[in-house]
């Protein structure tokens, strides 16, 4: 087994998406199911944002309560428990924003909707010999699904955002969503003596976003490298890779527990951590966790750092890239 490619197999979770995937196209109506499919092939499968734009596919205001629930079904598959209770609640964010930008007298461009979210199928769901897949897409959810050879599955990037972080009004105020991806994050960070802070500290001030944005291919070399992991303690180790598994676990548990076990063949001596921004809670921060094979990013620094964009990329497996590659050697 290499490290460059995912060869684990993931057949229930094939299984569980093509049966919701299926489910949801079912209960379309042409027209509605013309708006939502899109062939596998082209550039249409890599577009993917995490601001408020509009964007193709069918949109949850378009469906109706059925449709919505077999919609949400399909998102869920590619999720762990976690994971899908978390992307529940960014998407319920979007209310609380708006109402806070109400409050404010701030009032944006878009409309801050739960049904603006939009659903795409790719290729034909249950395909064996050609590849398929399915993307959620909305304000700080980006959920790119792609199975290949019937049993292999590549979920990444793996997006999650949320705005704002912690509620600050109403009867949901102190509820913060991503906490464990800032606080744990930031006890690492204090962790550190002098000498490690300076290693691990990149800049006084954050960027105001991550630097990868959204593009199709991020670039290994982009983000910050920080202090090496040979050069942490013992549970600074742990709390980093802690960190990290909190990531991929945002994956369904069978989809997880395969890419883990690469990242774990892989190793950790060539990963580092890199914060810049003030340490201070409501300051502006960011971080990041680089590795030869893939790359973590956070950023908290807009809406008076209340406003939180995280992601883990993998240089090779994005949009299953690799899976493809050896796909097309085998069938061609």
């Amino acid at each position: 087994m290499t490290t460059s490619a995912i060869p684990s197999t993931a057949t229930e979770a094939v299984k569980r998406m093509t049966t919701a995937a299926n489910d949801f196209l079912n209960s379309l109506n042409d027209s509605q199911r013309q708006t939502a499919s899109f062939g596998f092939a082209g550039d249409e499968r890599y577009k993917w944002a995490y601001t408020p734009i509009e964007r193709d596919g069918l949109r949850v205001r378009n469906m109706t309560d059925e449709q919505r629930a077999a919609a949400f079904t399909l998102m869920e598959t590619g999720y762990s428990a976690r994971g899908a209770a978390t992307a529940h609640r960014i998407i319920e964010l979007e209310t609380i924003l708006g109402e806070w930008e109400k409050i404010e007298n701030s009032d944006s461009q878009w409309e801050r909707n739960i049904d603006r979210y939009w659903f795409s199928i790719f290729g034909t769901p249950g395909s064996v010999d050609e590849p398929w897949g399915f993307r959620v897409g909305g304000h700080h959810i980006g959920l790119s699904t792609n199975i290949i050879n019937g049993d292999q599955v590549a979920i990444m990037p793996l997006f999650f955002g949320a705005n704002p972080a912690e509620i600050r009004h109403g009867d949901r105020k102190g509820e913060r969503t991503l906490v464990e991806e800032q606080d744990w994050a930031r006890a690492l960070l204090a962790s550190l003596d002098d000498v490690q802070t300076k290693l691990a500290v990149v800049d006084t001030i954050a960027p105001a976003d991550i630097l990868t944005t959204n593009v199709r291919s991020a670039d290994p070399n982009v983000a910050p490298k920080g202090i090496g992991f040979g050069l942490l303690g013992d549970s600074q180790r742990d709390q980093l890779v802690t960190l990290v598994k909190h990531y991929v676990t945002r994956a369904a548990d069978d989809l997880s527990s395969n890419y883990w076990r690469e990242i774990e063949a892989a190793g950790f001596d060539d990963v580092t951590f890199a914060w810049a921004g003030p340490a201070e809670v409501g300051e502006g921060h960011y971080y990041a966790i680089r590795h030869p094979r893939f790359l973590i990013e956070y950023d908290n620094t807009q809406n008076d750092a209340n406003h939180i964009h995280s992601v883990l990329r993998d240089f090779t497996h994005d949009w299953g890239e690799d899976l493809l590659s050896a796909h097309y050697r085998a069938s061609h």
